[in-house]
């Protein structure tokens, strides 16, 4: 039996103090599931005494075996996919008239079918965004049956791991005839500084009854202190068996911002009373914060430039597959904060509700994506998301749109990723209809796409669809011809009024704690190099390039964490991430850690004591953003080396400098000559010489 909570709303001044009795239901406990096609399973009569009881969220593929000749192929990671059904049971000590009951998930993989007592509610193809259905009809007083068809047996249908099954939240939601609508709020700051903020809410409001209803809608807004620090009231006359929307403004003095160092919430409480009883009561958390973008200046947040030092991330955790719990996210976001990042693209889907609620409390910005593929099938999945997008972009998109948009994390949208449709005219009306789509439903937040062939030679994106774009994206801008090394400076000569930022990059990938040099010989074919020939360089010049170029956005590296799928036999995962599928740091971390925070950051590398190199001279790497380093071993100093990134020119006077500089001879400085490369960024620190003999990667 599900425990039945009321919402207690916060005593202050009178004004929240009523008890109200919408229920809002986790329905994560005690559901049954069977991994196979079970006959008539929807039937509420079927005996499941003997099917497995398992807890949500749920990942079954994840507790498969790994098989070379698995249907997902390396793509999803070589585990097993299929079909499985799960039932819940659940009693409603009483069902009243004009109540409204619906069910919400918040994400199932995939073609999910439901059923409430044997009657069918629906289908839903997308395994990555949110939909409800209305039990109203259907539901009883005593035992309630749900059931739940889960089908991912077409396969390849991902190019990543996606798992298998009802791999997050379920909510059942109690409310009276007159209620607040699922995702029924939206609110928007339009006027912020530090002195004020303007706060403009819409609430949707549902009246079930057959006759008119006079209604108030109490808005009001509370700090994270518990204080309510502002209210608006409107009188409002329903029409019977209607949906209204009513727009409400409230002025706010000093309001606390919201921003990636202090990332300040508030809670809207959202009331609707009848005869001065409350009947209906909603939360909706959110942040006051201003976010622009400039074709000169880059991304502005509450007025001050950031630059968005971002990673992109799948939704797997490694071992627990897609079902996530949320502490784990609470750890690696936690790591990826202490990195320097401090944005996240959300690659190449909607992420979890309680994600994006991290992200919210953590301070990160983030690029929250629709869609790997639109029309056009991309060739590496068979069964990919261009066999459900004509029918189903729209609603997928607006359940999308609908449920994140009152996230301040979320500042910009992006329609999709490497869509072979940039390249077709057709792609440039699909495009246009998405962004209509977004920018009626949301309006304060830009759109981008992830573009891997704005100058390709061979299959160009179209210029028009490029031009449409509200910022443009680039999937690794250096990778074609001279812009490896001229980056975004030939469009952003040829297209001065483009707004430019970096959808997916380059990183320094590879697989922690394993090393190579150039002279070993390994059947491995992910492993890579360790010397100037790797991404090492690649992607220190790019992000040199990036952090002195205002108009650049920002950079989103490929990735911040390792993934499953995407893989070659007999390895299982990508290794593309700084962080491994444990969480665990790699030597790459630390390059951006010294890039993207101002505490002092060495990191030496490769190994200690490596077995099978007895003997050999070893190149010793450090990721620093000291001044300089100096390497002893054993009491002997190995040199010092300086690296100053940006170089400081003269300062009021020839040869005069703001900041101590030491010059060394041009053999210290000779890269192919060194024993030590450095992750360079100027700092404030003086001159540093630091001993470093035991701490290398083991």
């Amino acid at each position: 039996m599900l425990t039945l909570s009321l919402i207690q709303l916060p005593s202050a001044d009178g004004l929240c103090a009523e008890r109200v009795d919408r229920r809002h239901l986790l329905m994560d406990y005690d559901w049954k599931f069977a991994q196979s096609d079970v006959k008539e399973a929807e039937n509420p009569n079927l005996d499941d005494s003997g099917w497995r009881t398992v807890n949500l969220p749920h990942d079954w593929s994840i507790e498969g075996e790994f098989r070379e000749d698995a249907a997902t192929k390396g793509a999803g990671g070589y585990l097993p996919t299929g079909i499985g059904w799960y039932r819940k049971h659940f009693v409603l000590p009483t069902v009243q008239e004009g109540q409204n009951y619906w069910v919400e998930f918040e994400g199932v993989y995939m073609n999910s079918d439901v059923w409430i007592n044997g009657q069918r509610l629906g289908h839903h193809a997308y395994g990555y965004t949110s939909f409800c259905y209305d039990l109203t009809r259907f539901v009883r007083q005593g035992e309630n049956v749900l059931a739940v068809r889960v089908d991912n047996s077409l396969q390849p249908n991902s190019r990543w791991y996606s798992g298998s099954g009802i791999y997050r939240n379920v909510w059942l939601t109690i409310a009276g005839p007159i209620h607040i609508a699922q995702c029924g709020t939206y609110i928007t700051t339009p006027s912020v500084d530090s002195i004020s903020a303007t706060i403009v809410v819409r609430t949707t409001i549902e009246n079930g009854f057959s006759t008119v209803g006079n209604i108030e809608l109490r808005s009001c807004v509370v700090d994270g202190s518990g204080k309510i620090v502002a209210t608006v009231e409107t009188p409002e006359s329903l029409s019977a068996s209607c949906t209204s929307e009513e727009e409400q403004r409230m002025e706010m003095s000093f309001p606390s911002l919201w921003s990636v160092a202090r990332p300040a919430m508030y809670t809207l409480h959202s009331m609707i009373l009848e005869d001065k009883d409350t009947i209906d009561a909603f939360d909706s958390p959110f942040g006051i914060r201003k976010i622009e973008y400039d074709k000169e200046e880059g991304f502005l947040l509450n007025g001050e430039h950031v630059k968005m030092n971002g990673v992109c991330l799948h939704h797997d955790a490694g071992c627990l597959g897609a079902a996530v719990p949320r502490q784990a996210w609470v750890r690696r976001l936690r790591l990826l904060k202490e990195m320097g990042c401090n944005a996240i693209r959300t690659s190449h889907n909607p992420p979890s509700p309680e994600f994006l609620d991290l992200c919210d409390r953590m301070g990160f910005l983030v690029m929250d994506e629709a869609f790997d593929e639109w029309a056009i099938a991309k060739g590496q999945v068979q069964y990919g998301y261009h066999v459900y997008f004509r029918d189903n972009w729209k609603s997928d998109l607006l359940s999308m749109i609908d449920r994140d948009r009152n996230h301040p994390s979320v500042v910009l949208w992006s329609a999709g990723n490497e869509v072979p449709d940039q390249g077709i005219d057709s792609g440039v009306v699909t495009l246009k209809e998405l962004l209509d789509a977004f920018h009626k439903e949301d309006p304060t937040r830009p759109v981008t796409v992830a573009n891997d062939h704005i100058a390709d030679p061979t299959y160009p994106a179209k210029l028009g669809f490029i031009e449409m774009q509200d910022i443009v994206g680039y999937n690794y801008v250096d990778r074609w011809g001279t812009r490896r090394e001229l980056y975004y400076s030939i469009d952003r000569h040829d297209h001065p009024d483009w707004k430019m930022i970096g959808t997916e990059s380059v990183s320094i990938p590879g697989i922690r704690g394993e090393y190579h040099l150039q002279s070993d010989s390994t059947s491995n074919p992910f492993a890579r190099s360790l010397d100037f020939r790797s991404n090492m360089i690649e992607a220190e010049q790019l992000w040199k390039f990036v952090s002195l170029h205002d108009y650049v956005i920002g950079d989103f590296m490929w990735t911040g964490i390792d993934y499953l799928g995407e893989a070659r036999w007999p390895s299982k995962s990508s290794s593309s991430g700084v962080m491994d599928l444990c969480g665990f740091p790699k030597d790459s971390y630390y390059f951006y850690q010294s890039q993207w925070t101002d505490k002092p950051v060495l990191h030496l590398f490769p190994h200690w004591n490596w077995t099978g190199h007895e003997g050999q001279v070893i190149p010793v790497f450090a990721y620093t953003n000291c001044d300089s380093v100096e390497l002893f071993l054993n009491g002997k100093s190995f040199g010092v080396k300086t690296y100053v990134f940006p170089q400081q020119g003269h300062s009021g006077a020839w040869y005069r400098y703001a900041r101590r500089t030491d010059k060394l001879s041009p053999k210290k400085y000779t890269r192919h000559q060194s024993r030590m490369v450095f992750g360079y960024r100027q700092t404030d620190q003086k001159l540093t010489r630091m001993r470093e003999t035991s701490q290398m990667s083991r």
